[in-house]
């Protein structure tokens, strides 16, 4: 469990820089496509601090998926648990969606499909190169 807290905040700290810069990227888009486009001195504090927080716990979140004695599905479900609060919790602060039950539920639904996308992308490649490794070591026996 320490070894695991330890990678959390490990990978976490690597990068959560990430984040920043993704948000710094995308004021300066806002700030050429929008005429009418301002931010407070605040906002882009808030904007910083809460997107180095969720790039930080995207990374760390990362260690579910490498706890050996866990089902694939707890750590999913983990994983999916922590990224959820911290994207829900970043967008509300943000006010990059408003604090409305329909809106919140449209963004969770979002969410939920962005989700399983990826993940199923990522479950069939892993099978398909799993596969293909165990067919490459059958043919060189």
């Amino acid at each position: 469990m320490k070894q695991n807290l330890f990678k959390f905040i490990h990978r976490g700290a690597i990068f959560g820089g990430f984040g920043p810069i993704i948000i710094g990227i995308v004021y300066i888009i806002l700030s050429f496509t929008l005429d009418d486009f301002s931010v407070t001195g605040t906002e882009i504090f808030t904007a910083i601090l809460s997107t180095y927080l969720l790039a930080f716990v995207h990374a760390g979140a990362s260690v579910f998926n490498e706890i050996e004695r866990w089902s694939v599905g707890r750590s999913v479900l983990c994983h999916f648990s922590v990224l959820y609060v911290a994207y829900s919790i970043c967008y509300l602060i943000n006010s990059w969606i408003p604090f409305d039950i329909t809106v919140f539920l449209i963004f969770t639904g979002i969410f939920i499909v962005s989700y399983l996308i990826v993940w199923l992308t990522v479950y069939i490649i892993v099978k398909r190169t799993g596969r293909r490794l165990n067919d490459s070591l059958k043919k060189s026996k």
